[in-house]
């Protein structure tokens, strides 16, 4: 992702989600050197995955999937990139939140390996107040080692 690329996943944001990031939202990830990846094609954007790295850990901020590309593994294929970034970042695990109202993302996460740990009350906005979020994440191994006990 570019500054040049904010504007439109900003319009995607609000096109896929009630509560939508801002475009200085996007735009602040970029100047923290979050890593921030487009998924694209002759037609235009498809999608974008936003991470957070630090001491080890990962923390994937936001993962979309214009609605017109739902359903066709590319929210796979970007969930995979962030983790391979997690990975390459030298992270040893992988957290994220996710709205318990969005059973499609929580069973994504959960086929890709990752677990519910907790639950964050009253984290997101919604309709009718507040909505709490599933927090999950991923342990990450290196290629070749055994996973964790």
């Amino acid at each position: 992702m570019r500054q040049v690329d904010v504007p439109l996943v900003a319009d995607m944001e609000e096109r896929a989600y009630a509560f939508p990031w801002t475009a200085g939202i996007f735009r602040d990830c970029l100047g923290a050197g979050y890593a921030c990846w487009v998924a694209e094609s002759p037609e235009g954007l498809m999608g974008y995955g936003v991470l957070s790295v630090g001491a080890d850990e990962a923390h994937l901020l936001n993962l979309c999937v214009d609605p017109a590309w739902q359903g066709h593994g590319l929210g796979r294929r970007l969930l995979r990139r962030m983790i391979d970034l997690a990975r390459w970042h030298m992270a040893d695990r992988v957290f994220l939140e996710v709205r318990p109202s969005n059973p499609n993302a929580i069973a994504l996460y959960a086929s890709e390996g990752f677990l519910k740990i907790g639950q964050r009350p009253r984290y997101y906005p919604a309709k009718d107040g507040r909505e709490d979020a599933i927090v999950m994440a991923l342990e990450l191994v290196a290629p070749g080692s055994a996973p964790p006990a």
